[in-house]
This record gives structure tokens, C-alpha cells and sequence, in this order.
């Protein structure tokens, strides 16, 4: 299992084999990577044709429409530019308007939620929904960091740094097999992630309706404490969006899937980031 839902939907998909991405030649003739409509059109050629054909390069997965790295990069580099963007409106809407500042917080905490839920869950592959996620995501991210700076003066810029940091840690860490991935590391990673959701779930009510600040455990030693777990849970499930890409790529999944993992990705790079606000800012108090 992968380390957010956007990711289960792949690896799911993956063991199907990706059911639908090949044409009906491909399905109608097993085994074989050429269509009976394309071996009809060899034997229609010249000889210097043939020649021509078997002289050019293999195919690479760009040719066939399969996931690259350069797909995922581009992606994930668009869809971080509109969290960017429209953090950049939330940030100014709530530092004018307090009140429409704190319908942006909640309407993108529920917003991205649900349209989370659909990502994962839908049978087709929407991008509309995808940008969506991400436009949202931004106007989230954009009036909680104004909330936070108000209130705690200079722990934006460190949770920025402190994520980019945490990030290129991470995949050098991935790429050099200092963390190894394995099937065992990535059920437990999941189960603690999933275990902390429920976890979150409890704590925002417990918050809302107690009106402690970061609710169960608020400032103190304890709070800070979950603050840590939770940024380490989040800098783990990098390794796995890392792991993900990299399977996605090796098993030859469909080049629509590049924004899947770029939607993955950014998820939790934004989860990382708040978990670094919540914890500098309970260890200003």
C-alpha cells in the first residue's frame, strides 16, 4: 500500500495491469507488442520501408505513452506553482479580511478532503480534479500560514525551509539506499498514517469544541512530542511517494498516471509543512 489514497489508487491499478490502457490489437493478440492491424501494414511495405523500420530506435516510454520521470517532474512543478498562486491569494485575503481569511481555511481544509476522497475513489483519472485539488489546497495553505505568522511571528519561513530541507534529505537519503523500501517498511509506514488520520480526526474535534490551542496536548512537553511524530511520519511517507514514482515508472503505467503521482506528492509535501507550523509554533509558546 502507498503512503496517501491517490497512491493506493495507482498501486491497485497497477496490479490489474493497468486494465484498458492497451488498444484492442494489443488485447487480441497476448504476448505481443504489435497489433494484427500493424503486421498487416509490414507486409504492405517495400523492402527499403522494412529496412528503414528496423534501423530506427526502440521505442522509449514517451513513444509508447508511458509514465517518465519528466512527466512527473513537469507535473509536479505545474500543480506546486498553483498551491504557490493561490496560497499567495489566501495569504493576502486573510491578512485583509480575517473572517474570509477563516472561510478559506475551513472551506479548503473540507474542500481538499473531499475532493481527496473522489481522486482516490473515481474510476477515471480526472486532471479537472486534479488542479482543482490543488487550487484549493493553496488557498488552504495560504490563509493557515497567515493565521500562524499572525500569531507566532516568523515560523512560516523556518516551516518552509524545514520542509525543503526535510525534502531533498529524503530523496538523497532514497536514492543513496540509505532508506530501503520494502514491502514490510511500507505496511507499517501506512498503518501509522492511517492511525494518525484517525487521530487527527479526534484531535481537530477535541480542539474545536474544548477550544485548546493544537488540541489534545496543547503546548506542552506531550504536544510537542505528537509534533515531532508527526513531522517524522511525514518525512517517512516521502520515501514511499519516492518508492511509488519509481514502481509507477518500472511497471509501464500510462502517462495520464504522472499526474496522479504529482498530485501524491505535492499532498505530502503540504502535510509536511504544516506539521512544521504546528510544531514550531508549539514550541514558540
Amino acid at each position: 500500500m502507498a503512503s496517501n489514497p491517490a497512491f493506493n489508487r495507482l498501486e491497485k491499478d497497477a496490479q490489474s495491469g493497468y486494465a484498458g490502457f492497451q488498444g484492442d490489437g494489443a488485447r487480441a493478440n497476448p504476448g505481443n507488442n504489435v497489433s494484427y492491424a500493424q503486421q498487416g501494414a509490414a507486409h504492405s511495405m517495400n523492402p527499403q520501408q522494412l529496412q528503414d523500420m528496423y534501423n530506427a530506435p526502440t521505442a522509449g516510454p514517451t513513444d509508447t505513452g508511458r509514465v517518465t520521470m519528466d512527466d512527473v517532474i513537469m507535473k509536479t512543478m505545474g500543480l506546486f506553482a498553483l498551491v504557490l498562486g493561490f496560497g499567495a491569494v489566501g495569504w493576502i485575503v486573510a491578512s485583509q479580511n480575517q473572517q474570509l481569511g477563516f472561510m478559506l481555511l475551513m472551506g479548503g481544509m473540507i474542500g481538499t478532503l473531499v475532493l481527496g476522497l473522489v481522486i482516490a475513489f473515481k474510476k477515471t483519472l480526472s486532471v479537472p480534479l486534479i488542479v482543482g485539488y490543488a487550487v484549493l489546497e493553496g488557498l488552504f495553505v495560504g490563509a493557515v500560514s497567515q493565521v500562524f505568522e499572525k500569531l507566532y511571528d516568523g515560523v512560516v519561513p523556518m516551516a518552509a525551509m524545514a520542509t525543503v530541507g526535510v525534502f531533498v534529505g529524503m530523496f538523497l537519503a532514497y536514492k543513496s539506499g540509505l532508506i530501503k523500501v520494502t514491502d514490510k517498511f511500507r505496511r507499517i509506514v501506512t498503518m501509522m498514517i492511517f492511525g494518525y488520520a484517525i487521530f487527527a480526526v479526534i484531535n481537530f474535534i477535541f480542539a474545536m469544541v474544548t477550544n485548546t490551542p493544537f488540541g489534545i496536548g496543547g503546548n506542552g512537553m506531550f504536544g510537542i512530542a505528537i509534533s515531532v511524530f508527526a513531522v517524522g511520519l511525514a518525512s517517512v511517507s516521502l520515501a514511499l511517494d519516492f518508492d511509488m514514482i519509481e514502481r509507477a515508472i518500472a511497471t509501464g503505467a500510462p502517462q495520464k498516471y504522472s499526474w496522479l503521482l504529482a498530485h501524491g506528492l505535492i499532498v505530502t509535501v503540504v502535510w509536511l509543512y504544516i506539521e512544521f507550523l504546528r510544531l514550531f509554533a508549539r514550541m514558540r509558546d
